[in-house]
């Protein structure tokens, strides 16, 4: 009978292990959080220790025993029937009734207690672990919680300006201390970011902020100063310290140099100084299409909402409008400023703008466009930052005339001239239908499969056009009636009789609409890595919402054929009006606005021309020695030195000086953009000038860095002249740069 207290005790022991379990998931996740926001092992293991000795007193995991297990098995063990608790109890104070009762939920138990948990909630903890480790890994990486990095590792990671001795002879000398560094950074006004003092001689600000930089000595020094990209600047005396104030306009890197009382000069590392730029702002127009047409009887109004944004501040914003009347030579345009429904507040970095455009108030006719963008600009000082969105059209239909024509030189057409047959298919269609009372059956047929066929022909021009003549070109070769009790053999010489009196415009290639392909073309190696613009998908002649249309009026032509082969000119009727209007759409949408551009002559002297005296017309002769030009000169030199040093075939001399601060300077121009990636290569280079890392280790160091920085060439030597395949040259190309 002790065998159902020993599952009792088991399992009262799982549930404890599984409660210190819970406890300790919950604190680890509360431990990395600290761990992430504070980048401090120390802080971590306190707030994990701290964490696991709170929620351990909350939970209290050592308070199950075997009476709350039984009253939890009770109530989830319905085949224990709330009798749990005799197996707690001395056999001999039972009745025969309890014992048997006793029996029955010992023998449960061993069935049952496998299947049942205890109420932990380890999956939770699980999930709140999870949640805390992603959500301090992204606050980390955003750096929203820096200051608290800042504050827990001041003393442990702050950078100091450190100087050494430039001289070789005078390294027994104490070495100059800093007592007090302040880096104050003056950001613009316009940015609204104020001041900031810092210890870190690692500056990053926006572009024009004015950093001053206080140093205080703990011994008497003179003439410090402050290299700058190859020019040095002195700082001044003010009390017992040095200051100098620069203003930020590029990236760059820096260094302080000066001499003690004894005339030994010292130098410090060097140190990046990383502008950060002021962007354009940015338009996004919602919920408009780049092409609006109105009819005459619509209202012509155009609902723009528009959101600006802007790193630091919005100063201006506004809409420009342009409308075009007229046609041809006498097209007149008219520009005009408009603001928006809301008032800018200058300063503010997200706007959201309306205007309600009506065309009506702009004195805008029947055949007129408008042309309409928005411009905004930024606080920048001194030159402030404009941008400008993509130009919207909106134009209003003319039910009169709808002919297309281009404005001499202000216009450009990209609609080809074959481009303008549809009218005359509906216009032959039209005059079939008429006279379909007063010809024969076998004439109305053969007119109405001639017109199938010239639609086709059309379609095929305008899917050549865009790229997929060989998608669309598959078409009906075979035209069966549908006149009941006609068997196969009156169709075939049906079909023969047809052929007399038409074009074969499906085989031949008659009309040569589309050119034979005598032989297939080899396959192009290169063809699934290049962007191929005869592709209809990857098209660049027109835009979207062009190519959308150009797509429908070809799907409308297939109907519109089908029903000329059937013989059902007036089913055929609508769906060509359909092509034509789409086609219309295109031709006007496809009309570009540009300004008016050409040379200008000079004026031509009216006593010289038509003389036809060339005595002042001499050949012209220029010789002329190009060398080739070595941007990195200086690099490729102190790479060839570096490596004679290593392998200690030569010593360091005075010249090598002058070649390793050139090296420099080249590579400080490559730096400008990335400061950091080559910080520790140029400091590399000045220990070398200095004589304060002239060790085998640095120099191999500083010629690594050197190689990475030197573009690549495409020579290589020791290359033999060998067939290399274009696939296996891409392969390795694409190696190369991840490499």
């Amino acid at each position: 009978m002790e065998l159902g207290k020993q599952h009792l005790m088991k399992f009262n022991q799982r549930w404890q292990l599984l409660g210190y379990l819970e406890v300790f998931l919950y604190a680890l996740g509360v431990g990395l959080f600290a761990y992430f926001l504070a980048s401090n092992i120390l802080i971590a293991l306190a707030v994990f220790t701290l964490a696991l000795l709170l929620l351990l007193l909350i939970k209290h995991p050592w308070s199950h025993n075997l009476n709350t297990t039984s009253s939890y098995i009770d109530a989830h063990v319905a085949e224990a029937s709330f009798s749990t608790g005799l197996l707690l109890q001395p056999e001999e104070s039972l009745s025969n009734l309890a014992r048997l009762q006793r029996y029955k939920v010992s023998h449960e138990l061993k069935t049952r207690l496998g299947a049942i948990n205890p109420p932990n909630k380890i999956k939770q903890a699980s999930a709140v672990l999870v949640v805390l480790v992603v959500v301090g890994f992204l606050l980390s990486k955003l750096g929203l919680f820096s200051g608290v990095d800042d504050v827990f590792n001041s003393n442990s990671n702050q950078e100091h300006i450190q100087f050494v001795a430039t001289d070789t002879l005078a390294i027994e000398l104490v070495l100059p201390k800093i007592t007090e560094q302040v880096i104050t950074v003056s950001y613009p006004a316009y940015t609204r970011l104020g001041h900031k003092t810092t210890a870190e001689p690692n500056v990053k600000a926006v572009v024009n902020s004015k950093i001053d930089w206080r140093l205080q000595f703990d011994n008497p020094v003179s003439s410090v100063f402050m290299e700058r990209m190859g020019e040095s600047f002195p700082l001044q005396k003010v009390d017992d310290g040095y200051t100098i104030r620069q203003s930020l306009k590029e990236s760059g890197f820096y260094s302080f140099k000066f001499k003690n009382e004894d005339g030994v000069e010292f130098t410090s590392d060097l140190f990046s100084l990383e502008a950060i730029p002021d962007n354009t702002p940015e338009i996004e127009i919602l919920g408009l299409e780049q092409y609006t047409y109105f009819d005459f009887l619509d209202t012509k109004k155009i609902q723009l909402q528009s959101t600006i944004t802007d790193d630091y501040g919005i100063d201006e914003a506004y809409i420009i409008a342009t409308v075009s009347k007229g046609s041809g030579e006498s097209v007149k345009f008219r520009e005009e400023k408009l603001n928006f429904n809301e008032a800018i507040q200058k300063g503010k970095r997200n706007l959201n703008v309306t205007k309600n455009i009506d065309l009506d108030a702009l004195k805008m006719e029947v055949g007129d466009e408008l042309y309409f963008y928005i411009e905004a600009y930024d606080e920048k000082e001194p030159k402030r930052n404009v941008a400008r969105s993509e130009t919207y059209f909106a134009v209003i239909k003319d039910t009169v005339t709808d002919q297309f024509a281009v404005e001499g030189t202000l216009g450009v057409d990209q609609m080809p001239d074959y481009f303008r047959s549809q009218r005359q298919l509906i216009i032959d269609t039209e005059k079939l239908i008429k006279d379909k009372p007063t010809i024969s059956t076998q004439e109305f047929k053969s007119r109405s499969n001639e017109l199938g066929f010239d639609q086709k022909a059309l379609r095929l021009k305008y899917g050549q056009f865009m790229g997929d003549e060989s998608e669309m070109a598959e078409a009906p070769s075979e035209i069966e009636t549908d006149e009941a009790g006609e068997d196969h053999d009156h169709a075939e010489d049906q079909e023969n009789i047809l052929k007399e009196y038409s074009h074969d415009h499906d085989g031949d290639n008659e009309h040569n609409l589309v050119p034979l392909q005598e032989s297939e073309e080899a396959e192009d190696p290169l063809r699934d890595y290049l962007h191929n613009h005869d592709d209809p998908e990857e098209s660049t002649l027109f835009e979207e919402s062009l190519k959308t249309k150009l797509r429908k009026a070809l799907s409308i032509m297939w109907d519109a054929e089908l029903y000329l082969r059937l013989y059902e000119p007036e089913k055929s009727l609508p769906f060509q009006y359909d092509a034509l209007k789409l086609i219309q759409e295109i031709k006007n949408s496809a009309r570009i606005y540009v300004h008016r551009i050409g040379f200008d002559p000079p004026p031509i002297k009216e006593e010289s021309r038509l003389t036809g005296s060339i005595d002042a017309i001499d050949n012209f002769r220029k010789t002329e020695n190009l060398e080739l030009d070595q941007p990195f000169k200086s690099m490729n030199k102190a790479v060839e030195r570096l490596e004679k040093l290593i392998q200690q075939q030569a010593v360091f001399l005075e010249g090598d000086k002058e070649v390793f601060a050139n090296a420099g300077n080249e590579l400080a121009i490559l730096a400008i953009e990335n400061p950091g990636k080559y910080l520790g290569v140029l400091q590399g280079l000045k220990q070398i000038e200095n004589n304060t890392g002239r060790t085998i280790s640095n120099y191999k160091t500083v010629q690594k860095g050197l190689l990475s920085a030197l573009p690549k060439t495409k020579q290589i030597p020791g290359a033999r002249n060998t067939y290399t395949d274009e696939i296996n040259s891409l392969f390795l190309k694409h190696l190369e740069t991840y490499d």
